[in-house]
């Protein structure tokens, strides 16, 4: 992009910046970190491609201007971990709404292909989760406790053990690693991971729907799996993020690109680390009681399907459109 171009494109934005720092007007903390972002990736940008020019030095000049108002206005760190929260996660994801809603839909698509195999194919579901865990289920099933999978392990043994597991699945979707090629695969390894896992999760469901099984199995499996699963999910999305700044950096330098795409995705994995912990204590805990009363199941699912949809879904966006509307 010709220098003229890039000035032409960005001025007003930047004069908007200056003149608010001008004012003297105590700013919005939001409306500055979000300028210092945007400064700081435009000066990124003309010290690699118009090194020593006048736009490199004033963007330069700016991007100081605006540091000093940043940390003078800089809140207490208990205000930085709220604003982490509050702010930085959702916005995240509204950024990265297009690559979660791929993975969502590989997710979903891979759930029914795995399970229309499985119903196509006696043998399917043996290969993909193997002999041994089918005929356990099979044996459950058959026994009348079809769940006793969830009440063998020790609750704390179990529940650590799944954080561990879950947490580990959902790096290895980030990273985007492949087993089958022994290292990161990129877009395609995130993109496999959703396929993998959905695939395994329709398998598995139709042991029970065979068995006349479908509502008991969303009853119990659902309290701990809707969250588990719905973090699994985004983690594949913000491995998509991550890759597809490499594979398409736009008007940025590609690994300024990926290393933007990196940290939109790791701010999304961190958040998934406490949706881990709560999905393992539920089903370390809570799944094993199979024989609760429906209701309170229903609404265990429920409050976590709502706090998933608000926390990952409403509140990106509204903060995403707040963004939006104030640039």
């Amino acid at each position: 992009m010709r220098e003229a171009v890039f000035v032409r494109r960005h001025a007003d934005d930047w004069k908007r910046f200056e003149d608010g720092l001008a004012s003297g007007a105590a700013p919005d903390p939001d409306a500055l970190t979000d300028a210092y972002i945007r400064v700081g990736d435009d000066l990124a940008f003309a010290k690699t491609f118009y090194p020593g020019s006048p736009t490199a030095a004033y963007l330069n000049d700016l991007s100081a201007d605006i540091h000093a108002r940043v940390y003078r206005n800089r809140r207490e760190e208990r205000g930085r971990f709220k604003h982490f929260w509050a702010r930085e996660v959702p916005l995240a994801m509204y950024q990265a709404r297009r690559a979660m809603t791929v993975a969502l839909l590989l997710f979903l698509g891979a759930c029914a292909v795995g399970f229309i195999s499985a119903s196509g194919d006696g043998e399917f579901a043996r290969l993909i989760m193997g002999d041994g865990y089918v005929n356990m289920t099979e044996a459950n099933i058959e026994s009348g406790d079809p769940f006793a999978v969830y009440k063998d392990m020790r609750q704390d043994n179990m529940s650590a053990y799944i954080v561990q597991n879950n947490i580990l699945v959902s790096f290895l979707a980030f990273v985007g690693f492949m087993p089958m090629f022994g290292i990161p695969a990129g877009s395609l390894g995130s993109a496999w991971a959703m396929i993998g896992n959905g695939i395994m999760v329709g398998a598995f469901y139709h042991l029970f729907a065979s068995n006349g099984l479908s509502l008991e199995f969303f009853r119990v499996v659902f309290i701990h799996g809707l969250p588990e699963l719905s973090a699994i999910a985004i983690a594949g999305g913000a491995g998509l993020t991550m890759w597809n700044a490499l594979l398409f950096p736009g008007t940025y330098p590609r690994l300024e690109a990926f290393a933007r795409g990196a940290r939109r995705g790791l701010k999304i994995i961190l958040a998934l680390v406490p949706v881990f912990l709560y999905a393992g204590l539920l089903e370390g805990f809570v799944t094993r009681l199979t024989d609760m009363p429906a209701v309170l199941s229903w609404l265990i699912i429920g409050a976590s399907g709502a706090a998933m949809l608000w926390y990952f879904v409403l509140l990106p966006w509204r903060v995403g459109r707040a963004v939006s509307d104030h640039a």
